[in-house]
């Protein structure tokens, strides 16, 4: 990540911040991911999106909002998005994500704070950037996750997997 596409986090009580800074793409949803899932796993049940300084989405990006939000469905949690935007919200309802996740919910805990949680909000530092193999897996998983949600997206997004489900068969090793 570069300090024109950042993930920064903080964990308070009732809910984890999430912000994207930048495009929410490909390369930033990986720790994104990461994190949110290690969150979940200490017992999260809501994962709060600030897309205010988020510059735009790609679908790897979206589709991992989504994947989110069902793994934290099942226990009772949610996603929450906070300060969507218009153009942001637009690209979560045209992928038909406004579904699964609350885009800015009129009730919700950190109502009224969000300028306090962002100054308490520190910069994530990723592992780094995955693999190639790991890479198109993660970009894969999203886009299945994504085609899953309705049958629009099953249409707009088959080449895709197909393609990216071919790259990572021919990329995984053939001990396995």
């Amino acid at each position: 990540m570069t300090a024109e596409n950042a993930i920064l986090v903080g964990n308070f009580d009732g809910f984890t911040w999430i912000r994207c800074e930048g495009k929410g793409s490909f390369l930033t949803s990986p720790a994104l991911k990461e994190f949110a899932e290690a969150r979940i796993a200490l017992g999260e049940r809501c994962i709060v999106v600030d897309l205010g300084g988020c510059t735009g989405m790609d679908s790897t990006f979206m589709g991992t909002l989504a994947g989110l939000s069902a793994r934290l469905s099942a226990p009772g949690g949610k996603v929450q998005v906070a300060d969507a935007g218009d153009r942001n919200r637009r690209s979560l309802e045209d992928l038909g994500i406004d579904f699964l996740v609350e885009i800015d919910p009129p009730v919700a805990p950190w109502r009224g704070k969000v300028d306090e949680i962002r100054l308490a909000l520190a910069p994530l530092q990723p592992p780094g950037l995955p693999g190639l193999l790991d890479r198109a897996k993660h970009v894969l998983e999203a886009h299945k996750v994504l085609s899953s949600a309705n049958g629009e997206n099953a249409k707009k997004f088959a080449g895709v997997v197909s393609l990216l489900e071919a790259e990572v068969a021919s990329k995984q090793s053939p001990e396995k």
